[in-house]
């Protein structure tokens, strides 16, 4: 019964990993479809990947197995939660990656104002 939870849990956390790479896609190409709901195998970190498989694989032998599952369960929380505050932050605070620039014309636009258009001379 051991075997199969640790199969779920393992399953979750490539899930988790694999959500979080596909809203960094969906969001490098302005739109979210169902295709790209599963990221290609190339894009996932592979040192993340080989990581969490290592950890799997060494808790086969050990007897803890109650303590990694809480751990495992732990750090799939920690990824969820991760991708969902990228995914809030970006929704409500659409400036975030913007350049200094480019915020304070987003912002004279937001209230109505045109920035001026700098005469050649003037430029930075």
């Amino acid at each position: 019964m051991a075997a199969v939870h640790q199969r779920s849990l393992y399953r979750s956390v490539l899930r988790e990993l694999r959500k979080g790479v596909s809203t960094i896609l969906s969001d490098m190409n302005g739109s979210c479809s169902s295709e790209q709901s599963v990221a290609p195998r190339p894009n996932r970190n592979k040192t993340i990947l080989s990581s969490f498989r290592t950890m799997f694989e060494k808790s086969r032998d050990e007897e803890s197995s109650e303590s990694f599952s809480a751990d495992m369960e732990n750090a799939i929380t920690f990824l969820r939660s991760q991708r969902t505050y990228k995914e809030l932050l970006e929704r409500y605070n659409p400036l975030v990656d913007l350049t200094a620039e480019e915020r304070i014309e987003a912002t004279a636009r937001r209230v109505g104002l045109n920035m001026p258009i700098p005469k050649p001379d003037e430029e930075r």
